[in-house]
């Protein structure tokens, strides 16, 4: 039998929001980085219990995304498996706490403070875009904690020109919700309002899955002044010397452009016993356009 423990962390410095004086729904206060705090947060997260002889799988979701991406994945996993699997809420995301800072550094921090205290550290580190970008550069500065690395859809390189996240984020910020409407309605009502940038139904449902309602109002849960204040940093990748030498997958979406050949020389410098697979029909949410064969590359990478 699975076994789920959950551990919410409330937001440090004011997660909610002053209420605004227009209409727009409204989102995290403080987009600055003056005053950004180096430490680690306490992340929220899900835990399926499993055996503890093996390295644990901690699933890291990508920007907009939250733990819940990888519920159903984690607890069928665990039971092929057998291993414990985590599923974090990165900062500024999901019930983890909101920050400022939005540093790869930062949300690399946050990991090196969780792991080690879960006991699951080295761990089997599964990153998708933007969790990627932290998997790939938590197992560059801790190579002790990641016994082996799968960097989804994702390489450690700049990645703006194909993503159309910055045109997503400017839709979700120019929402306007009234206050006290049903929650079905203020969906529908937000879900017209995203259509005409975010044309793909699935990619509005899934940014949709950000929008809560908090004491009878709508706000989006997801930190969009700190992501826009790091977005150019969000689509970069730190610069790094060092190499990761243990073994790496990176696991492609066949219909994605994320990772272009141009970047594998990068990611064999890096990562010089990394492997490439690309799932056929899969976009860059391979885990949610192809799920059995996202686990099948997963199981097949463990063997």
């Amino acid at each position: 039998m699975l076994r789920w423990a959950h551990v919410g962390r409330l937001p440090q410095g004011g997660r909610g929001p002053a209420r605004p004086s227009s209409s727009r729904v409204p989102v995290a206060s403080g987009s600055g980085r003056g005053g950004a705090d180096p430490r680690p947060l306490p992340l929220s997260y899900s835990l399926v219990d499993g055996e503890g002889s093996r390295p644990a799988l901690v699933f890291l979701h990508g920007l907009f995304g939250c733990r819940n991406n990888f519920n159903s994945i984690a607890k069928t996993l665990a039971q092929r498996t057998g291993r414990k699997v985590l599923t974090v809420d990165a900062r500024n995301h999901g019930d983890s706490p909101h920050s400022p800072d939005m540093s790869y550094e930062a949300m690399s921090r946050d990991l090196q403070g969780l792991l080690p205290k879960l006991g699951l550290a080295p761990c089997v580190l599964i990153g998708h875009s933007m969790g990627g970008k932290t998997a790939m550069l938590l197992a560059l500065q801790r190579p002790d904690l990641v016994e082996r690395l799968i960097a989804v859809d994702i390489s450690p390189t700049e990645t703006a020109s194909v993503s159309n996240f910055p045109s997503y984020m400017a839709a979700m910020r120019a929402v306007a919700i009234p206050d006290g409407v049903p929650r079905s309605h203020a969906r529908k009502l937000a879900d017209e309002q995203l259509s005409p940038v975010v044309q793909d139904l699935a990619v509005r449902q899934f940014l949709l899955t950000n929008l809560v309602e908090v004491d009878g109002r709508f706000l989006w849960r997801v930190n969009l002044d700190a992501m826009a204040q790091s977005l150019q940093e969000i689509m970069a990748f730190p610069p790094r010397q060092e190499s990761y030498l243990g073994p790496v997958l990176f696991l492609l979406g066949g219909n994605s452009q994320f990772v272009h050949p141009s970047h594998h020389p990068e990611i064999r410098r890096l990562f010089p016993h990394a492997q490439l697979q690309t799932v056929p029909h899969a976009g860059h949410w391979v885990h949610a356009d192809r799920p059995q064969d996202f686990m099948a590359a997963i199981r097949g990478f463990l063997a």
